[in-house]
């Protein structure tokens, strides 16, 4: 008897599992450092077989991002049969929070990779987004009408960056508790009192390289100003040394090429950090004290040079690996500075969810420098920051 030959079905939700495995590449390597082959040895078909889905990468980051968003905008429209306003906030932040640590390894993608996304794209899902964080306003000005809107647009903001930190690092709890966590830091920081008033609006500071700066220092800044504006992929040795008033042969007297410029970036970034940490931290006596004076430091640092801190965030999937290796080191070791002395002031809590919290702490300066280039507001962002580690005001 001829043994019977076994039929290969190609699963159901095949699209969805390329969409979702592309993005998580997209996340962890940057969308241009990854091909359609890469995406089909990951999903474990022929590179070919993406196409029956997709008519190219481009079409893949669209639908990732697309999905994303609306996975966003149902879990807002979930508080829509709550019984009262502040149930439906909570129902929405929790729901959210769950998203979050669920699909964690997404949680970049429309963050920093959305910017990839054809223009009608982008048009569109930053619309819908704006939707559901102009809701999400909304039913907190339902609860605390006591605030303006813009305030209420503040907290909601920092709330969305606290529910979105979980993409930005590896500490682990169990699933649950993750969202447990990240959830109660959501409403704690909608629940916040006593922000201080907005500072009046000043106008946004241009840093210029000045020809009387040195060549090196002319080309990070202009390198900088380019890769926040234009991103890595969108700016050649050309254009900085064009930018600088350098011709672009000079340029490599100065840095082996582009990635290089890259790799002092992130460089010159970390000494910064380090510097204003171990100023901060020389002359506190306490740890209370000391975690106050990092939180002041870091916040005027990130604010004030926040196309650094884009770029920063935003760029580092394109370092050398090796680069990367020796950098990401370094960023564990100021987190562990941060976890250190917050551990120290809640003692109740475990290590890890004080991690998470600085975590959460961290990215809301992060997001807020990124969103009010050259204008943020240093004592605002500090109150928040302070809030979310010590659970209060300062």
């Amino acid at each position: 008897m001829t043994p019977r030959t076994a039929v290969v079905r190609r699963p159901r939700n095949r699209k969805a599992q390329i969409a979702t495995t592309a993005a998580e590449l997209f996340c962890s390597r940057g969308y241009h450092n990854v091909g359609v082959d890469d995406i089909a040895d990951h999903v474990g078909i022929t590179g070919p077989a993406i196409y029956r889905h997709f008519r190219n990468k481009q079409a893949i980051l669209d639908h990732a991002v697309g999905e994303l968003c609306d996975s966003f905008t149902l879990a807002i429209r979930r508080a829509d049969d709550a019984e009262s306003p502040s149930a439906a906030l909570d129902t929405a932040v929790r729901e959210l929070a769950r998203q979050a640590v669920q699909r964690r390894s997404l949680g970049r993608l429309y963050q920093w990779e959305g910017r990839h996304l054809a223009e009608p794209d982008r048009v569109r899902v930053t619309e819908q987004m704006d939707q559901g964080v102009r809701r999400l306003r909304d039913l907190l000005l339902e609860v605390r009408p006591e605030l303006n809107r813009s305030d209420a647009g503040y907290l909601t903001t920092a709330a969305l960056s606290v529910l979105a930190s979980p993409a930005t690092h590896r500490a682990r709890l169990a699933t649950g508790r993750a969202e447990d966590v990240v959830h109660g830091i959501a409403r704690e920081v909608l629940a916040l009192r006593d922000l201080p008033p907005a500072a009046t609006a000043e106008a946004v500071r241009e840093r210029s390289a000045g020809p009387m700066m040195p060549r090196r220092e002319r080309l990070l800044a202009e390198a900088v100003r380019l890769f926040h504006l234009h991103g890595y992929h969108g700016v050649s040795v050309d254009d900085i040394g064009a930018a600088a008033g350098i011709n672009a042969s000079s340029v490599y007297r100065h840095f082996a090429g582009k990635a290089d410029l890259l790799a002092a970036v992130f460089y010159r970034a970390a000494e910064r950090l380090s510097v204003a940490t171990a100023d901060a931290l020389g002359a506190a006596g306490d740890a209370e004290a000391a975690l106050r004076a990092l939180i002041a430091a870091y916040v005027r640092l990130i604010l004030d040079q926040s196309d650094m801190a884009a770029v920063y965030v935003s760029e580092n999937t394109n370092l050398p690996a090796a680069d990367r290796h020796r950098l990401r080191g370094t960023q564990r070791r100021h987190v562990d500075t941060w976890v250190r002395l917050a551990g120290e002031c809640r003692v109740p809590e475990s290590p890890t969810r004080v991690r998470f919290r600085v975590h959460a702490a961290l990215n809301v300066v992060t997001d807020i420098a990124r969103g009010h280039r050259g204008r943020a507001d240093v004592p605002r962002a500090g109150h928040l920051v302070t809030s979310i580690l010590f659970g209060g005001g300062p």
